[in-house]
């Protein structure tokens, strides 16, 4: 790479992309890596503020910024995921569906604190949609030591520092609804539609639905008989708080489940409950869902949820560290996921 007067730049080489911005209009490369300077462009590279210009010198030591995106996209990529060309030195990712994105964090930080090098993603664990923009990555400088990028790649290692878990399709998800006020037609069942909702939004809905009293061994037998009938998913709602007559967590325990936690450091949604069943070799996940999941738009239920459809398993370690971005500011207009909640 070399720098030279633009003006004197005539049949030279450009070696980068040359941006044009006009406000509102574009934003967009004018000129392309590898065009060849014809008298025309000097003209108009001037009025782009391009007194100056690199063009082109081969250097077997360096890498250009095109190739050495290349290849932080190669340490990034994983399943499920596909990579634009590069553009004005940039590569992005995007998700080849639906899913929950995740980075390993300790890796990336690893990568990102390397001199002239950066890749940015979306947060941790975010909820994605076929298309959606995942990363982007660039090195700073035009050219950068060949030297530098096999460092890059030593420090990622040999898996991806990114992940896509795709949502499981055609799950069978159970719902038992807890409250003597319910069961007797005391009051409507205003919960189970917003869980329909809610599910609906994976291309789920609730595939068998019970009700129960708050008597603790009738609770317990209607989750028994959602197992029983191969359920993938079982959801309770009600009787999860401290009152008396609240006794949900003690039934799910004596159905079989190993509870993961009872309580959330999550606002709205501390009284949330993780627990599994262990069913002819399948792992059959049950959340415990506070009374907030039924009012409130964004809670520790919208948290849990994608990561249990797409498969994984929530230790309590990992929902006692969701305190960090855990209290919801309950905006006029919820934008959830697009906000700090959890993030």
């Amino acid at each position: 790479m070399k720098e030279m007067k633009t003006v004197d730049a005539v049949g030279q080489i450009l070696c980068h992309d040359i941006t044009q911005i006009i406000k509102g209009v574009t934003k967009d490369a004018r000129f392309r890596k590898g065009h060849v300077i014809t008298e025309e462009d000097i003209p108009v590279l001037l009025s782009l503020g391009k007194d100056h210009i690199y063009i082109w010198e081969n250097d077997e030591t360096k890498m250009h910024e095109n190739d050495a995106a290349a290849v932080l996209r190669d340490i990034c990529i994983n399943e499920h995921m596909e990579a634009t060309a590069p553009k004005e030195g940039k590569i992005e990712l995007k998700a080849t569906c639906d899913g929950v994105f995740q980075v390993d964090e300790a890796r990336f930080d690893a990568v990102n604190e390397l001199e002239d090098v950066t890749i940015a993603t979306l947060p941790q664990n975010f909820p994605v949609k076929k298309g959606q923009k995942l990363a982007g990555m660039r090195i700073i400088p035009l050219v950068i030591d060949k030297e530098k990028m096999e460092q890059v790649k030593k420090v990622a290692g040999t898996e991806p520092l990114l992940r896509l878990r795709p949502y499981r399709q055609n799950l069978k998800v159970g719902v038992v609804t807890t409250g003597t006020e319910v069961f007797l037609g005391r009051i409507e069942d205003t919960f189970t539609p917003v869980i329909e909702g809610k599910l609906n939004k994976f291309g789920l809905s609730i595939t068998e639905h019970r009700v129960t009293d708050d008597v603790k061994e009738h609770t317990e037998a209607k989750i028994k008989e959602l197992l029983d009938l191969g359920m993938d998913i079982i959801l309770t709602t009600g009787g999860m708080s401290v009152d008396p007559d609240d006794r949900t967590p003690a039934a799910i325990r004596d159905a079989g489940a190993k509870i993961e936690t009872y309580g959330a450091p999550v606002l709205p949604g501390a009284m949330f409950l993780v627990g599994y069943f262990e069913r002819e070799g399948r792992e059959v996940p049950v959340l415990g869902l506070p009374g907030c999941v039924m009012y409130a738009p964004a809670t520790v239920f919208d948290l849990a949820l994608p990561r249990i459809i797409a498969g994984e398993h929530l230790t309590r370690r990992e929902i006692r560290r969701w305190g960090i971005g855990g209290l919801c500011q309950n905006c006029k207009v919820c934008h959830y996921p697009v906000c700090g909640f959890q993030h």
